[in-house]
């Protein structure tokens, strides 16, 4: 399943989160979903029924990935797909700035954090 293995991938690269949130959409409300999480101890945080803007920030931005990327492509297989989707996403993540960060990436903004929440621990 391509969301199972997504998430395995995103763990084995960038670790464990503590916390997933998510719609209440069925590729993530599959027992096979839910036993990665579990597996990994995360815990499960889910949205409720038919509310996006529960989760307004990842619907902003699929809306970004759909419109400055997969739109404007046409991918000759999965793999390509893949392959260009991951370089879309350390662009949005390391080099594109937003403007509701400051004109920040998303990148900077995260461990210009990171002492403020040390801090605080």
């Amino acid at each position: 399943d391509f969301c199972i293995s997504a998430l395995n991938e995103a763990i084995e690269k960038y670790g464990r989160p503590e916390i997933f949130n998510t719609d209440q959409g069925s590729q993530f409300t599959s027992d096979a979903f839910i036993d990665v999480l579990k597996s990994n101890g995360i815990q499960i945080s889910m949205d409720g029924k038919g509310r996006w803007v529960d989760n307004v920030m990842v619907e902003r931005l699929w809306r970004s990935v759909k419109y400055e990327e997969v739109y404007l492509k046409a991918y000759s297989s999965v793999t390509d797909a893949k392959k260009q989707l991951s370089a879309y996403f350390e662009f949005y993540n390391l080099k594109r700035p937003h403007s509701s960060l400051d004109k920040m990436t998303p990148n900077e903004f995260y461990y210009d954090q990171l002492p403020q929440q040390n801090k605080v621990a």
